[in-house]
C-alpha cells in the first residue's frame, strides 16, 4: 500500500494535534505560531485583494505598487527574523540545560 502525504492517517493525526494546541494537553503544534499564521494569511488575502481591486480600476500607480511590494518585503523579513530569533532561543536555551 502506497503512504501518501495527505492519507487519512497523516488528516487524522493533524486534526488531533490541533485540538491539543487549544486544550491542556502538549502538541506538536505551537498556538502562537497556528495564530500568527492566520493572522499573516488573513493580511495578505487582504492585501491581495487591495491590489488587484485597485489595478482593476487603474487607480494604482507605479510609486503605490513599489510601495506595497515594500511593506510586503517588511512583513515577510519580520516573520523570518521573528522565527530565527525563536529557533536560536531555543538551541540556547537546550544547551544551557545540559
Amino acid at each position: 500500500m502506497k503512504k501518501y502525504l495527505f492519507g487519512w492517517a497523516n488528516i487524522k493525526w493533524a486534526i488531533k494535534e490541533a485540538i491539543k494546541v487549544y486544550s491542556g494537553v502538549p502538541s506538536f503544534f505551537s498556538k502562537k505560531r497556528i495564530e500568527s499564521g492566520i493572522a499573516f494569511i488573513i493580511l495578505q488575502w487582504g492585501m491581495v485583494y487591495y491590489l488587484t481591486h485597485n489595478i482593476a480600476l487603474e487607480k494604482m500607480d507605479m510609486y503605490d505598487m513599489l510601495m506595497w511590494a515594500g511593506i510586503q518585503g517588511v512583513i515577510t523579513g519580520y516573520q523570518l527574523n521573528h522565527i530565527q530569533k525563536e529557533k536560536k532561543h531555543k538551541v540556547d536555551n537546550a544547551s544551557t540545560d545540559e
